[in-house]
Order: C-alpha cells, then sequence, then structure tokens
C-alpha cells in the first residue's frame, strides 16, 4: 500500500479570492509505502506570480526575490501528479491543501483530484482527542515526535513530521511486514477479528549446542568452588 503524506505553503487562505488569486509556493511530500518512510519525497518552490503578503513571508520565511526564479505550478504540474501516481494523499486538515492543490490544476487545464483520495489527519485527530488541540505542534508535543527545527512553515519538513504524527495516529507501531503468516498462508487473527500478534512457533527440532567440551568442564568446575548454597545449584542451572 502506497500513500503520500504531503504538505503546501501558500500565499493566503484562498486560492479564489476575490482581491485575488492566491496561490502555492511550496509543495512537500514524503512516500510510504505500506506504514514505511522510503525515503523517497517531492520538494518544490513556486513563483506564485504574486506579491507574498506580509504575513505569510513571516509564516513560511519565503520572500518574492527568494520565488522570483522558482517554475510556476503548471511547469512541474506533470511531475508532481507523477510523483503522487493514484496513492492515498494523508494531509492535516486536507480541505484546505485539496482546495488549493485543485484551483493550481485547474488553472494548469488539469483534472481535479477527488476528495476521496484525501486521508485528513485533522480529522483523525479530532475523533481521538475531542476537544483537545489538534495542531500539527501539538500533535508533535503529545507523541513526542521532535519538531524543534520548525521555527518557519516548511512543506517539506511539515510532511516529514506529520508522517510520524500519522503513523502514531493510527497506531504507533510499524507493520509486522506480514510475519502474521501461519500454515496455509492465512492471517492469524482473533476471535473479534482483529489481527493477532505474530508469535514464533516452535522448531521441529532444538538447535545443537554450542558449548564445546572443555568450556562445559570449565564451567561445572567453577560452579562446584560456588560451593552447596550456590544459587546456580539451587535453580538447577
Amino acid at each position: 500500500m502506497r500513500e503520500i503524506v504531503l504538505d503546501t505553503e501558500t500565499t493566503g487562505i484562498d486560492p479564489y479570492d476575490p482581491s485575488g488569486r492566491h496561490r502555492i509556493v511550496e509543495i512537500g511530500a514524503v512516500e510510504l509505502v505500506n506504514h514505511v518512510a522510503t525515503g523517497r519525497h517531492y520538494h518544490q518552490y513556486l513563483n506564485p506570480e504574486r506579491p507574498m503578503p506580509r504575513e505569510a513571508f513571516e509564516v513560511h520565511g519565503l520572500g518574492d526575490d527568494f520565488l522570483a526564479d522558482k517554475p510556476l505550478f503548471k511547469d512541474v504540474a506533470q511531475a508532481f501528479l507523477d510523483f503522487i501516481g493514484d496513492a492515498k494523499l494523508v494531509i492535516h486538515n486536507a480541505r484546505f491543501d485539496m482546495r488549493f492543490i485543485n484551483a493550481e490544476l485547474e488553472w494548469a487545464g488539469l483534472p481535479p483530484l477527488p476528495m476521496s483520495r484525501a486521508i485528513d489527519t485533522l480529522e483523525m485527530a479530532r475523533k481521538r482527542f475531542p476537544g483537545a488541540q489538534n495542531t500539527l505542534d501539538a500533535l508533535c508535543r503529545r507523541f513526542g515526535v521532535d519538531n524543534s527545527a520548525r521555527d518557519k512553515h516548511g512543506a517539506l519538513l511539515d510532511s516529514e513530521l506529520l508522517a510520524e504524527v500519522y503513523l502514531e495516529l493510527i497506531g504507533g507501531r510499524q507493520p509486522d511486514f506480514a510475519l502474521g503468516v501461519i500454515e496455509g498462508g492465512r492471517g492469524q487473527s482473533r476471535p473479534d477479528g482483529a489481527e493477532a500478534e505474530w508469535v514464533a512457533p516452535p522448531r521441529p527440532a532444538p538447535l545443537p549446542s554450542r558449548l564445546t567440551e572443555a568450556e562445559r568442564v570449565a564451567h561445572e568446575a567453577f560452579v562446584a568452588e560456588l560451593g552447596e548454597d550456590a544459587l546456580w545449584r539451587r535453580l538447577g542451572g
């Protein structure tokens, strides 16, 4: 199972703002396969073709001069789509990012991504921790994820942090790589239908001892020196 944990940074909160289009200025995404990070990622800064608002600059630290020579979304759209493929998209507050992504795809003359592809970690967190703070920073603190490098919002760093948070939200453990398969190729399960933890079957024959005769004799001599009340003798060692 392939999933893409994704984050965007933008010039504002509404791509269809009547005062002028707000645009994506950065996309960061990391790949998970069977809930394990593969090390593959996508990262791209973008020229928004509009001045960066002061409040957005303060949040992201991305200025007009830095973004001026970056590509337009339409120029990298296909590379972005190729990277995400048909994977599910894990996003914190998915409606926000999906709305911006689909607006950019529309302006590039490309079809939108269906909302059904998105896994919203904000909704997951709200269900698990109702009434609590569920920002990315708050979830990092709750799960002990180190976010000390997050002095500014950055799409790639945020997607890497979100990947760790997401794995905690779905159970906080790595998959067992199908080690729960038992005889006949069927998965082991409990009566309630939940997956049981994998237990190693007994060996058909015990492993041969690696103890040499000289080592055995030396050990017995050592135990004899300890006397009859030695703990080793009482425990039958």
